[in-house]
């Protein structure tokens, strides 16, 4: 339930903060430079977007045909999209935080953490060709007439 709250607080608090950002820059460079600007931030957003998506998905591609698990390319492509959707959003904080996750270095920093602190878990043990151990049960079978 805490996550739950945490979320809601963000859905309030962030519109908030940009308007008044969008106001305040509205207010130093002019109303048409700060449209721009938002306008400016979709259109990049979108272009980096499909570049970065495109790229993470060959190395997915690229990784599965050498046999190798695309561990970083599958916690990638969801950090790809939420960055994408906040700079197509209007405003300035989710431009930044939009930016910072289409940006490939800090985008692997942001993985990495993800999978070194266990954020994602997995249903099961995978491994390449073995089956699992759990799959073989052990044990005698007697037919009763």
């Amino acid at each position: 339930m805490k996550g739950f709250r945490s979320i809601f607080l963000l859905v309030l608090i962030i519109p908030f903060v940009e308007i008044y950002l969008l106001l305040k820059v509205g207010g130093i460079i002019g109303a048409f430079p700060t449209i721009f600007l938002v306008v400016f931030t979709a259109v990049l957003g979108a272009w980096l977007l499909r570049q970065q998506g495109f790229a993470t998905f060959q190395r997915l591609q690229a990784n599965l045909a050498q046999g190798t698990i695309p561990a970083y390319e599958m916690i990638e492509g969801p950090i790809i999209l939420v960055g994408g959707i906040l700079l197509l959003t209007p405003g300035f904080l989710t431009d930044i935080l939009g930016l910072a996750c289409l940006i490939p270095q800090l985008r692997r920093k942001i993985a990495q953490y993800i999978i070194e602190n266990h954020l994602v878990q997995s249903r099961g043990h995978f491994q390449w060709g073995k089956p699992k151990e759990k799959d073989v049960l052990e044990g005698e079978f007697r037919k009763d007439d």
